[in-house]
């Protein structure tokens, strides 16, 4: 069985970004200073540059693409979509499955979409350096990318447990010029909290946000960058849903579910956002947000304000959370270990617009190494959700002779992650059921406040 390949010239890269807030039934909930006050553009100012506040803020549909930025995209998109026509021959199902690769921009994930897009605007505004988390390392690979092609220098804090996980990871950072550093780190007041606290800590993303957030809100020259949650990341994470819709038209298709892997949220929206219109107007489409079953922000957390980082340096936003506090267990998809969602999804969510599954971890490698074996691409941690949940699906399909189309998000390749794939081949990965006591306990220290009527 031949594979197709769906391709798009240069030209159809999309000149404009989708801002899903512009069709949303209900606006979104404000983000709220600790004493819930609204937040305003001018306290986001302190780690943001004009045009990104802009952009969180913004209710416009369409939102422009600098050229600067198109002209790098032109290094690796448009992304191939492709149909997995030997995978569906493994399974023997009837439903058609495709899949867009984000797998081929330098960084090896779809993360650079936005991380062009700030180190351009950060640019623009003057700044020298940026600073930010990253978990598995994807993030922090595209940032410190996007930092060396305009010249930014860049700090990663990591979170230690993918900081020793991941060696290859933190050489990517360093080819292209980042600095990294293990999180909790000295270098800050809140890694040294939590290193009083817990010495051994594994870290999280909560934490390595609260360090990097601290130190940009420190300098003058230095401002932050997130690779998920805000609303600024999943719209410039469109572009994969833009380019997919353009090329299942050429092929004359349109998905009846769609897949994504789901830690802050960049990917579900990147690519679910550019069809949640479509739904709104009565299209019969299913959108499916796939976490671990050790983070399982969506499916067990909580919906209320929150804090985006451990120490409470964050805007508080409303979404579902698992605490602040919550200490994630050291899976290997390090970058869904996150305590919080986006506040986009977590609304849509919320009413219903997106539905969201969690999956055991050894689940999630069987499903990498038969997609691997079928399709010839080593997915990466966090992709091999999404192709649990589709081939869960497909299964279902063969058992009921539905045809239907499934579509999911191939986030990156595995490349870097093939010790991960070591222990699960070797018998030592675990599954951990996050347990419910633990979900109360860090329940119990979210902040007690609510949005202005």
């Amino acid at each position: 069985m031949h594979t197709t390949k769906i391709l798009l010239a240069e030209s159809e890269i999309p000149t404009h970004w989708y801002n899903v807030v512009a069709d949303m039934p209900n606006p979104p909930a404000p983000y709220l200073a600790p004493n819930g006050e609204l937040i305003t553009p001018e306290m986001m100012g302190a780690i943001f540059p004009p045009a990104i506040i802009e952009q969180e803020m913004s209710q416009q549909r369409w939102i422009p693409i600098p050229e600067e930025v198109r002209e790098i995209y032109r290094l690796w998109r448009p992304a191939p979509l492709f149909r997995a026509h030997r995978l569906e021959q493994m399974l023997g199902t009837p439903a058609k499955i495709y899949y867009k690769y984000e797998g081929v921009s330098p960084a090896g994930s779809h993360k650079p979409n936005s991380a062009v897009a700030q180190a351009y605007y950060n640019k623009a505004a003057g700044i020298r350096r940026l600073t930010t988390e990253t978990g598995a390392g994807q993030w922090g690979s595209s940032i410190a990318l996007a930092g060396s092609m305009f010249g930014l220098e860049v700090r990663v804090y990591m979170v230690k447990i993918s900081y020793d996980q991941k060696p290859f990871r933190r050489s990517m950072m360093q080819t292209w010029g980042a600095e990294v550093i293990p999180s909790p780190s000295p270098l800050t007041a809140s890694g040294r909290q939590i290193l009083a606290e817990h010495p051994d800590s594994n870290g999280s993303l909560g934490i390595a946000i609260s360090e990097a957030v601290e130190e940009a809100a420190s300098r003058t020259d230095t401002n932050y960058a997130l690779g998920s949650v805000l609303n600024h990341v999943l719209l410039h994470q469109t572009v994969i849903g833009l380019e997919t819709r353009k090329q299942l038209e050429q092929v004359g298709d349109y998905p009846d579910m769609i897949f994504a892997p789901c830690g802050g949220g960049s990917n579900v929206g990147g690519m679910m956002f550019p069809f949640l219109a479509d739904k709104a107007a009565g299209k019969n489409i299913r959108l499916v947000a796939v976490e671990p079953g050790s983070c399982p922000t969506l499916t067990r957390g909580h919906y209320a304000y929150d804090y985006g980082d451990t120490a409470g340096l964050t805007p508080l936003m409303k979404m579902y959370t698992l605490g602040h506090d919550f200490m994630p267990p050291g899976i290997h998809a390090g970058g869904l270990r996150y305590h919080g969602d986006s506040a986009l999804v977590s609304q849509l969510y919320h009413e219903g617009l997106i539905e969201a599954v969690s999956v055991p971890q050894i689940a999630t490698f069987e499903a990498g190494v038969m997609f691997a074996k079928a399709e010839g691409i080593i997915p990466a941690p966090e992709s091999n959700h999404a192709i649990r949940a589709t081939i869960d699906e497909a299964l279902r399909c063969k058992e009921s002779g539905e045809a239907k189309t499934l579509l999911f998000t191939l986030s990156g390749h595995g490349h870097f992650d093939m010790a991960s794939y070591d222990k699960y081949f070797s018998g030592e990965l675990e599954d951990f059921e996050y347990p419910k006591e633990a979900l109360d306990a860090a329940l119990l220290n979210l902040p007690k406040v609510s949005a202005p009527a």
